[in-house]
């Protein structure tokens, strides 16, 4: 767990030390002690050792006891999903 908001991560290691998921990016949404971060990662295919294509995930933490624990997590698994979201947004609070 972290104790700071800069600290957190989604980077990935199996039992082995490789990478399975890796951070690309990282956006602070709010802070607090509810935190949402949006992540831009890649994850490994174990077959391959290839990463794939970018994805998004947008996490909650809480603090508690002094540490960030992760609430809850969405993720958009595409481009097009992510581009998909982003219209409607730009649609909805455009002014």
């Amino acid at each position: 767990m972290a104790e700071n908001i800069e600290d957190i991560t989604i980077n990935y290691e199996d039992e082995t030390g490789r990478l399975i998921v890796k951070e690309l990016d990282k956006e602070i949404l709010t802070r607090g002690s509810w935190t949402t971060i949006m992540f831009l990662y890649q994850e490994m295919d174990k077959k391959t050792g290839d990463y794939g294509p970018p994805k998004v995930s947008i996490r909650r933490y809480r603090k508690l006891r002094g540490e960030f624990r992760q609430q809850s997590k969405f993720n958009i698994s595409n481009k097009k999903q992510a581009l998909a979201i982003s219209g409607i947004l730009n649609k909805w609070f455009s002014d």
